[in-house]
Order: structure tokens, then C-alpha cells, then sequence
């Protein structure tokens, strides 16, 4: 981002009504070329309110992401932590940085133009409106019970999100946050190396934290965000305490695999007991979700038979 685009971001983030004119002053660029940054902020997902007489303001109060404030928060040391403005994937850029050398990192992203979600699908990532993060972890060896991996890393963000008085937050199979019955946010892992040997695990997570309007428009499920959810968060603080959590998470996970963590997330399970219908590569067909097996496996009971799905094989849908 252009710092003449980043001092405007700085201008408009109290929420305020700022004219045109007092502006282009403060940035030393005319009130046309006020409106060309104006264009490009819209352009990164951000919601500018233009009335006339009065100039511009962000649909609401915008706090940006500050690297020694997580720094500051978090207990956990990194080896390397970076914010960036704009970035195609937190995911994709840890998996660029894999082999250099750094033992733990975690990016985090005001805006991501390439987000993504589980079996590549778009993930709607607007500027400085959710929380974009991902951590880098090695492995000496594959821990056990890896497929379950993101049921875990589920468990964690679930508890991150009660201690900062999100109530009744929901896990569903194998790695999407519920809340009031819709989606707040989702996790993606991958992995480099040779298993069942060292291994580096990036794990990336989205929450809606304050989501416009119009970027949601192109959100093809139903879907909800903390602010309107009536839980307004600070993403630095959220950003801090997920940071330290995950990486709890993935310690114990390293010694004890999904067993520590089974409980817990059956405990969250908002399919249990309802109907779903499996969609795979070949094949679709309707049974009823009997939760998740001690390996994370989700058992699905068509008729008389008990079915096992593996994360990564299917795609899920809760039968209206």
C-alpha cells in the first residue's frame, strides 16, 4: 500500500466525517486525487461513505493491526512475525517461507486478494475488517492422529474466542467456527515434508470480526460476524491470544494427538444428531451425523450402516 493510501487509511480509521478538502491538505494531493486513494481503499474491500457538504468516513471505526502490540500481547516467542498491508494468502506466504530456517512464524494480513478455504474455494478477505492469521509449526515427526489436526486447531480458536465473551461458539466437522447458527469463520491447513518424518504444518484461520456489507456479497453461505453478533473484539487482542493458543495447541497435539482434544469438541459439535447430506467426488448421499470418532472421524449413519468420513474428503451440508 502506497503510504500516501496508508495516510488516508490513518485519517478515516476514527470514523469521523472528513471533508475532501481538509484531506487532500492533510495528504498533500489534490481533492481529485483524494478521490482516486477513495476509490482504491473501496477497491481493497473497505466501506467509504462519500455525503456531500460533509466528505468521507468509514462505515465504522477501524482499528489496524499493530505487529508490537501482538507482539507486546502475546506470550509466546516467534522467530518471525510480520502484518502485512496486502497480501495474496497468510497461508500461501508461510508455504513460500517454509525452508528459511525461521523455527516458528506466524503473518498476519490486513487484506488478502487470494484468500482461501478448505478444497480452494475464495475466501471474501476485505481490508482491515476480519482477522486473517496463520502460524508456521515443525514437526520432528507426523504427530498422531494428524488427519484430526484442524479439529484441534478448532478446539483452540473456540476457546479463544469464550475468554473474550463470545458465548455459545459452535466447531462444525472438520473445520468451520459457528456462532448463532452461522458461519463465523473458518481453518485451512497444509503441510510440506515427508511423512511420516520432519514436517512443517502452516495452519490459517479467517473470523469475521466487523464484515461490510459489500464485500459480503460474495459470501455464497449464510455467515455472521462478531460485531453484529453483538460481540465488538479487538483484533489485536484476538490476534495475541490466538497466536498463543494455536501454538499450545500444537504442542500438546505433538504429544498427545486428538485425545486431548475429542471432548471438547464433541461438546461444540453443531451436527450431531442432524441430518446431513455428503457430497464426495463421486457420489452424494443423506444420513444422520453421529459426531466424530476418537481419530476425528466423522461417523455418518445411512440405514443400518455406519459410515466413516475423513476430513479433506467431502464436502458438508446440514439438511434444511
Amino acid at each position: 500500500m502506497s503510504e500516501t493510501r496508508q495516510a488516508l487509511l490513518r485519517q478515516l480509521a476514527d470514523g469521523d466525517f472528513h471533508s475532501g478538502e481538509a484531506l487532500g491538505k492533510a495528504l498533500g494531493v489534490s481533492r481529485a486525487g483524494v478521490w482516486k486513494q477513495v476509490e482504491a481503499l473501496e477497491a481493497l474491500g473497505l466501506d467509504v461513505h462519500r455525503v456531500r457538504g460533509r466528505g468521507y468516513r468509514l462505515g465504522r471505526p477501524l482499528e489496524l493491526l499493530d505487529e508490537r502490540m501482538i507482539r507486546h500481547a502475546a506470550n509466546i516467542a516467534v522467530d518471525r512475525l510480520q502484518v502485512f498491508d496486502s497480501i495474496d494468502s497468510t497461508n500461501a506466504e508461510l508455504m513460500r517461507a517454509a525452508d528459511s530456517g525461521a523455527t516458528v512464524a506466524a503473518c498476519f494480513a490486513e487484506h488478502q486478494s487470494a484468500g482461501r478455504g478448505r478444497r480452494g474455494r475464495n475466501w471474501v478477505s476485505p481490508f482491515g475488517a476480519n482477522l486473517y492469521f496463520s502460524l508456521s509449526w515443525p514437526f520432528e515427526q507426523l504427530p498422531p492422529d494428524f488427519a484430526a489436526l484442524s479439529l484441534a486447531m478448532g478446539v483452540g480458536a473456540r476457546r479463544v474466542l469464550q475468554a473474550l465473551g463470545v458465548g455459545e461458539v459452535g466447531l462444525k466437522w472438520p473445520n468451520d467456527i459457528y456462532l448463532q447458527g452461522r458461519k463465523l469463520g473458518g481453518i485451512l491447513l497444509e503441510m510440506r515434508g515427508e511423512p511420516p518424518g520432519a514436517c512443517r504444518l502452516v495452519a490459517g484461520i479467517g473470523i469475521n470480526v466487523a464484515m461490510p456489507d459489500i464485500a459480503a456479497r460474495g459470501i455464497d453461505q449464510s455467515w455472521i460476524d462478531l460485531h453484529s453478533a453483538g460481540h465488538p473484539v479487538s483484533r489485536n487482542a484476538l490476534a495475541a491470544r490466538l497466536l498463543d493458543e494455536w501454538a499450545g495447541i500444537l504442542e500438546t497435539y505433538e504429544r498427545e494427538g486428538f485425545a486431548a482434544f475429542v471432548d471438547e469438541w464433541r461438546a461444540a459439535d453443531v451436527l450431531a444428531g442432524a441430518d446431513v447430506v455428503v457430497h464426495d467426488r463421486d457420489a452424494q448421499w443423506q444420513g444422520k451425523a453421529l459426531g466424530v470418532a476418537a481419530d476425528g472421524a466423522l461417523e455418518i449413519e445411512v440405514g443400518d450402516e455406519r459410515r466413516r468420513v475423513i476430513a479433506g474428503d467431502v464436502s458438508l451440508r446440514k439438511v434444511a
